[in-house]
């Protein structure tokens, strides 16, 4: 078998007398021999320059939330106010990414509807084999923005579970102190006190009402204690219900607006499918009206033809 040889050089030399034979100058032929050397790059199509656009703004915002992720995280780092402004940031790069991807998608399909022929079929291979490759781009794009949204889904549901654990009771009412009544009735007190507390009673039998009264008065400031604390519990847990019914909410909210997107593009293939079933059945009535009008003509033929058959033998 015969070696390989590099001819380069041969087709630069037959280049160089063409344009000698052409009568070019001197500028011209160096033009031609320096593009063999120095290739023009391609120029991209709007489809190309509009994908990186994309890619461009999904990389950026996934600069921006790898930038805000520990002050977005920590309680300590930054305010509220801050991190709703991160948040509302964040959802208009989302949006503003898929806005740029969903008109990739109606240009890929402006051309595939373009590039059908008659019965709906593809004429030309590489124009599909062009559609097929722009449906790939779109496919890759959508995956890593999901991916970058997956991550600040992530973020958020660290948010709302701080949120939630900051409104959980951390500490509960203590238990109050026996009371005069209970300590009096508790056995463990010392005589002395007892025999004190007779003669205090003995010589000043007045105070007892005042202090039976301080005694109710104690009783009905624990009891109002106690209920104001059950009440603060049935407060923070209802705050706590709130904090999760929202992260819920928001959740349930973005699944579905992915389901309304999927319900959208089922519509779009099944009104696509009932505009090429509508487009078969027409075709399909007009090659049966053609079918009958050559068959119509092709009986028109033979009698023609068998009478002039006829004919040339009687005249004969």
């Amino acid at each position: 078998m015969a070696k390989a040889r590099d001819r380069t050089e041969d087709f630069k030399d037959a280049a160089r007398r063409a344009a000698i034979n052409l009568e070019y100058d001197e500028s011209k032929i160096a033009a031609i021999m320096a593009s063999f050397i120095m290739h023009k790059s391609l120029e991209r199509s709007l489809f190309t320059k509009a994908a990186l656009k994309t890619l461009e703004s999904i990389r950026a915002l996934e600069q921006f939330l790898s930038k805000h992720k520990k002050d977005y995280v920590d309680v300590h780092r930054i305010t509220e106010k801050e991190r709703d402004s991160i948040e509302h940031e964040v959802t208009v790069f989302i949006k503003t990414c898929k806005e740029q991807i969903d008109v990739l998608k109606n240009s890929i399909n402006d051309e595939e509807a373009n590039s059908k022929g008659w019965l709906g079929i593809r004429s030309d291979s590489s124009n599909a084999d062009t559609i097929a490759h722009k449906h790939g781009v779109v496919l890759i794009l959508s995956e890593k923005l999901h991916s970058v949204t997956s991550q600040f889904d992530q973020l958020r549901a660290v948010r709302f579970r701080d949120a939630i654990n900051r409104v959980t009771p951390r500490r509960k009412l203590k238990p109050k102190g026996p009371t005069i009544a209970e300590s009096s009735t508790s056995g463990n007190i010392d005589p002395r006190e007892v025999s004190n507390t007779g003669i205090r009673q003995t010589d000043d039998a007045q105070a007892q009402p005042i202090r039976f009264q301080q005694q109710l008065l104690d009783d009905e400031t624990h009891a109002l204690q106690v209920e104001l604390a059950t009440m603060l519990d049935a407060v923070q847990d209802t705050e706590t219900k709130m904090v999760e019914m929202s992260a819920l909410n928001h959740l349930m909210s973005t699944h579905v607006l992915q389901q309304a997107q999927q319900i959208e593009f089922l519509y779009e293939q099944a009104v696509e499918a009932t505009n090429n079933v509508v487009l078969g059945n027409k075709e399909l009535s007009q090659a049966i009206q053609r079918n009958s009008s050559s068959r119509t003509f092709l009986l028109l033929f033979l009698f023609v033809l068998t009478f002039s058959v006829l004919f040339l033998d009687w005249y004969s």
